[in-house]
């Protein structure tokens, strides 16, 4: 019985297209012709339809145009003793018009090559029938012989996995993937622009670390053969960059990689981008300002509007964003707590058995307060809000409230149900930094990823770091949110990914 759908194409031998191209290739190596490396192109596809995409073929004809463009082969179309082919550079597209007549032998390689292979062309613009801007070749040459065929260009890349674990294939094929790329580059140049442009000074921070710190994270371990000690991957650049505020470079940041030895999720992926800054002289509030006064340039910048969707909901960047306590954020989504008990320790462990909510029997009432918002807020934050007032428990670098011990000025920025950002007025008390650290360490065998002790940072400490502001912000997921990314993976050119079978 035959189980194919009506009009399905036939299967395709992959195996057996490979073994033609190598046999293409070897052809090609007995003529001493396979990936030559003296052919120079002296025009793009895009540059050339911005140039003379206005120009009829009267005009080109009147003025001729000779160019030598250079791509990968998408399209080709053979009719006899005329073909047309279309080229992709990093530009964009042009088209070939290739004639026996003109080309010679040339023309019959041309006919065996296939689509994937780079050309190189040389000849003179002019306009098809149809109105195509388009080369009249007059010279070609294969200069790459591609051995793998490209997936059919009219579905792209159905297989998910394909795309992140192929991402040059994926990028070869998808103009939306490119632009994705694009656009993380435009993010991380406006925001070292903005910081560049207010005297933040940036800097390179180590990221392989004796004492990992800076963060509530499992560290990457490995082992450092010269000095017999084991080393990490650092989970965040924050207490060097504290350092060097100490020093006196009162403005610094630092736009790098950070690694967190944590699962795979659309929101998680092990090695990220994190872009960390410090400002002398400053408090969290400063930063909350300055985030949202980042965000609307990033708006206006990347999508020219303060309106538009993620994910097929409106969002709004022009409206001033929420600003609610960690307190206030739990009440809000949790009516039913009583408010005047949300620092009571049997209340709420007694609230956390009642939602579900897994607890230690260490946990103080700072951490079961956090346990119950990021169970039952932070994934309804999705319009622009920062959460502040966090519980000193759970911020062990934060500044505590001089009000309200209990609190640290801190916030954390949310946007699509996501954390994005992560601020607060820095710890700069060496003593209070000290017992925060030994509080830390004292819950390494319950929590791992409790912090541990720096002594080397404390002592930075005692020397004085002025009061100061200190900001983490995570670029894959601002990246995700300006390019429209339902997952983490869409962002990062070669994200993790389980080993294939």
């Amino acid at each position: 019985m035959n189980n194919k759908p009506e009009g399905a194409a036939p299967a395709v031998d992959e195996n057996k297209l490979i073994a033609e191209r190598r046999a293409k290739l070897a052809r090609l190596r007995e003529q001493g012709i396979a990936y030559p490396n003296d052919f120079r192109r002296d025009a793009l596809a895009g540059h050339l339809h911005e140039s003379y995409g206005s120009k009829d073929d009267e005009w080109l004809l009147a003025n001729p145009v000779k160019v030598t463009v250079g791509g990968r082969m998408m399209f080709k179309r053979v009719m006899g003793k005329a073909s047309f082919a279309k080229i992709a550079d990093r530009t964009g597209q042009i088209q070939l018009f290739l004639q026996s007549e003109a080309l010679g032998t040339a023309y019959e390689e041309f006919k065996s090559a296939d689509v994937g292979d780079i050309l190189g062309a040389s000849g003179e613009l002019f306009r098809t029938k149809t109105g195509e801007l388009s080369v009249k070749v007059t010279q070609l040459r294969v200069l790459v012989k591609s051995l793998r065929p490209l997936p059919d260009k009219w579905h792209g890349i159905a297989d998910v996995d394909m795309r992140y674990r192929q991402r040059y294939v994926d990028l070869i094929m998808t103009d939306k993937s490119r632009e994705v790329f694009r656009t993380r580059a435009r993010v991380i140049r406006y925001l070292r622009d903005f910081l560049d442009a207010q005297d933040f000074l940036e800097v390179e921070t180590p990221m392989l670390q004796p004492i990992p710190g800076g963060a509530a994270a499992k560290p990457f371990i490995t082992h450092y053969n010269a000095l017999d000690i084991d080393a990490y991957l650092r989970i965040a650049p924050e207490l060097y960059l504290k350092r060097l505020v100490v020093g006196g470079f009162e403005r610094v940041y630092e736009l790098n990689r950070v690694f967190r030895n944590e699962g795979l999720s659309t929101r998680h992926n092990p090695e990220f981008t994190s872009l960390e800054l410090y400002l002398a002289y400053a408090d969290y509030r400063d930063l909350m300002d300055w985030t949202e006064k980042v965000l609307r340039g990033l708006a206006q910048t990347i999508k020219g509007a303060m309106q538009f969707d993620y994910q097929g909901r409106p969002y709004d960047l022009a409206a001033p964003f929420k600003r609610l306590t960690v307190e206030e954020s739990v009440l809000q989504a949790n009516p039913q707590l009583d408010r005047t008990q949300l620092r009571d320790l049997a209340y709420l462990r007694r609230s956390c058995d009642a939602l579900g909510i897994p607890f230690n029997d260490r946990d103080g009432p700072g951490k079961l307060l956090i346990e119950i918002f990021e169970k039952t807020v932070e994934h309804t934050l999705m319009d622009p809000t920062f959460i502040h007032a966090y519980p000193t428990e759970v911020s062990p670098l934060s500044r505590a409230n001089d009000e309200d011990p209990f609190l640290t000025d801190r916030f954390e920025f949310f946007l699509g149900g996501r954390e994005l950002a992560n601020g607060f007025s820095e710890l700069n008390d060496p003593e209070d930094q000290a017992e925060r650290f030994r509080a830390q360490v004292a819950r390494k065998d319950v929590d791992e990823e409790a912090m541990f002790y720096d002594s080397d940072y404390v002592r930075a400490l005692e020397y004085g770091l002025p009061p100061t502001a200190g900001l983490g912000v995570g670029i894959d997921r601002l990246v995700m949110f300006f390019t429209d990314a339902p997952s983490i993976r869409d962002v990062i050119a070669f994200p993790q990914l389980r080993p294939e079978a």
